[in-house]
């Protein structure tokens, strides 16, 4: 069951008109039983997972809020901790594990015989994993009081609308709004309901269509010149319109039902440094891994800029493994971690810069370049091989013939961008004036009608999975 189909659609109206009869605590088992069920559609049998997990953290959050010797409490953290890598690291990393072991031994002269299992990735595992993590962590470092009550615990590691791909919420923000009765509003419901149809217009009308385009690119590394360059510029913009169109939707549903999950983006391509990008894009996750890896290794707060360094590059390191077990996830979170320090180095010497030019052209040049650095790193991500990603980048300054299908890709990409570039720096430059336009009943109303037809009329056909969730 997927945010885009009808079947999800029918399972929210069927449980959205039931929850908004129930009291407060009979609203919870509700959602906690859709929540499992809607898990079970995925797969029932690694349900049991999640309920493994759920038990192991509540046991583990009770030991560690009751417990005053600090040597047992740090083994209580430390076996949470265990058995929750433990499942992650054999389900995503067991095969690529053995695959570069085996490699390495090959290179050795040593014939290996280890064996690869046919592992299927529970969908959703490194999200819910990293929620009941950061739920612990929390705990044991006293930022966070124990739940002793298992239903609102289970709730808030299973609570449907975020389980398979995010946000990846602290405890601190959802148990408070699980504990608490919910107001349900008919400005809640309507504002619930936009932001449901926009994440299905970014996802179904602008992801699925630019797919169409980055696939054949990205399935076809010999493609040559700006017929490249276009598929790049595609995917860029797919992936963030599927992300975040999954992250809308998820809201959403939320807000229908009377919660507030975190926003996961913040107009990314227009981000103007390494830093500022990774402020903007996959939020939950990026201070995730500031909060919980970053921070505890030093941070930025070391004297010596080798350490600030490494604490930079092992925090994008394994932020790129998180994104899945193959080797240009790695290089991918070595790229970003590479661009992080050198922004740093070089950022005295960029102060003076912009000193000497207009502020304006000068963060004109820095979002064009941040927006490119970007798109290269996309290439990385998205490319079936590191083969592959060297053929792509070195095709683009190959030549092309301007015809054919090349016209109508640049035609599409800019018809269905453009716009939505328009509208972030729009809301992100003039915000007041974003806001009034938008309160517009009358505008309101044309947008709804043109995003209607545009889902009605002019999506893919295609069955196109949201791309985070192989995550």
């Amino acid at each position: 069951m997927v945010f885009d189909s009808y079947s999800y659609f029918l399972f929210f109206a069927v449980v959205f008109l039931v929850y908004r009869k129930l009291p407060h605590r009979k609203q919870n088992m509700l959602l906690l039983g859709a929540s499992y069920a809607f898990y079970s559609f995925w797969s029932v049998k690694f349900l049991s997972l999640i309920l493994f997990s759920t038990l192991v953290d509540y046991w583990c959050g009770i030991q560690l809020g009751t417990c005053t010797n600090q040597a047992l409490r740090k083994r209580w953290l430390y076996f949470s901790l265990t058995v929750n890598l433990t499942f992650l690291g054999f389900f995503k990393y067991y095969n690529f594990f053995i695959d570069s072991v085996s490699s390495s031994l090959i290179l050795l002269g040593v014939e290996p015989n280890l064996p690869l299992l046919d592992i299927i990735l529970p969908v959703g595992i490194s999200f819910y994993t990293f929620q009941t993590m950061s739920y612990i962590i929390d705990i044991y470092n006293n930022r966070l009081k124990p739940t002793k009550d298992l239903l609102d615990f289970s709730l808030f590691v299973a609570f449907f609308p975020q389980l398979v791909a995010g946000p990846i919420e602290r405890a601190s923000a959802l148990l408070p709004q699980i504990k608490q009765s919910r107001i349900l509003s008919n400005a809640k419901f309507k504002s619930g309901l936009m932001l449901i149809l926009f994440g299905l217009f970014k996802k179904v009308v602008i992801a699925d269509n630019l797919a169409l385009i980055a696939n054949s690119v990205f399935d076809n590394p010999t493609t040559q010149g700006i017929e490249t360059l276009i598929g790049i510029y595609a995917f860029t913009i797919q992936i963030y319109c599927d992300f975040s169109g999954y992250t809308d939707i998820a809201r959403g549903s939320a807000r229908m039902l009377g919660f507030e999950l975190m926003p996961n983006f913040n107009h990314p391509y227009l981000a103007t440094s390494p830093q500022d990008f990774w402020r903007r894009w996959h939020i939950s996750l990026s201070t995730w891994l500031k909060d919980y890896l970053y921070i505890p290794l030093g941070g930025n707060k070391a004297k010596k800029r080798f350490v600030t360094a490494r604490n930079l590059m092992i925090t994008m390191l394994l932020g790129g493994l998180w994104h899945g077990a193959a080797m240009h996830f790695v290089i991918w979170g070595i790229y970003h971690g590479m661009l992080l320090m050198i922004h740093r180095s070089i950022l005295p010497v960029l102060n003076i810069m912009a000193s000497s030019v207009n502020s304006r052209f000068w963060t004109l040049v820095r979002i064009f370049v941040m927006f490119h650095l970007t798109c290269l790193g996309w290439v990385i991500f998205r490319a079936h091989t590191m083969h592959d990603a060297g053929l792509i980048l070195s095709s683009l300054v190959s030549n092309a013939d301007m015809t054919g299908p090349l016209v109508k890709n640049m035609v599409l990409l800019s018809f269905l961008t453009i716009p939505l570039f328009g509208q972030h720096v729009f809301k992100e430059k003039i915000p007041a004036l974003y806001e009034s336009v938008m309160q517009n009943t009358y505008i309101k109303m044309n947008v709804v009608i043109f995003m209607i037809l545009m889902l009605l009329f002019w999506s893919s056909h295609q069955e196109i999975p949201f791309i985070y969730f192989q995550f």
